[in-house]
């Protein structure tokens, strides 16, 4: 297995290890393990372990979570602190950068498919973004031609399907 591999089951089952959308800060600690910084406001929790963040919103005394974001940039200057070890036991390696050519077709081949999703107002010409609608993921691609060797790398992948729903 490899990085390529974990990003595409992201993007195509919506979840890291089995774990996903309303599963409890407990059981991402679970397959996670528990190197992760916490910050809480109010009734939200954001969980960082570098390249997996998660989102939790509290609701009559439990933490479900709402959102879960893979930071595949962060990657770029620490491959070994910002990847979990659990990920990488599953998936060996992680590269500093992945291109989307590769991610789109890694997810083609698992029978998906990726799409243009157009972002009215929401994010800079600085990137694109697509959604693969078997599972509702979105994918940002660096589009900056300035960044030269960078244009058409993964950004990040996110999925929190409360938010896209509000969102368009």
């Amino acid at each position: 297995m490899s990085d390529l591999d974990f990003y595409a089951h992201v993007a195509t089952r919506g979840d890291v290890l089995g774990v996903g959308i309303g599963a409890p800060p407990a059981a991402w600690e679970a397959v996670l393990g528990d190197d992760c910084l916490d910050t809480e406001d109010g009734s939200l929790l954001r969980r960082d372990y570098g390249l997996v963040e998660l989102s939790f919103q509290e609701e009559d005394g439990a933490w479900p979570c709402f959102g879960t974001s893979v930071q595949v940039h962060r990657l770029r200057w620490d491959t070994e602190s910002s990847v979990p070890a659990a990920l990488r036991d599953a998936y060996g390696a992680f590269a500093p950068s992945t291109r989307f050519e590769d991610l789109a077709a890694a997810i083609t081949g698992l029978g998906c498919s990726v799409e243009p999703d157009p972002d009215e107002g929401g994010t800079s010409g600085d990137m694109h973004r697509y959604r693969v609608p078997e599972s509702g993921v979105r994918i940002f691609v660096r589009a900056d031609e300035d960044a030269a060797g960078h244009s058409g790398e993964v950004w990040s992948l996110s999925l929190s399907p409360a938010w896209w729903r509000a969102a368009g």
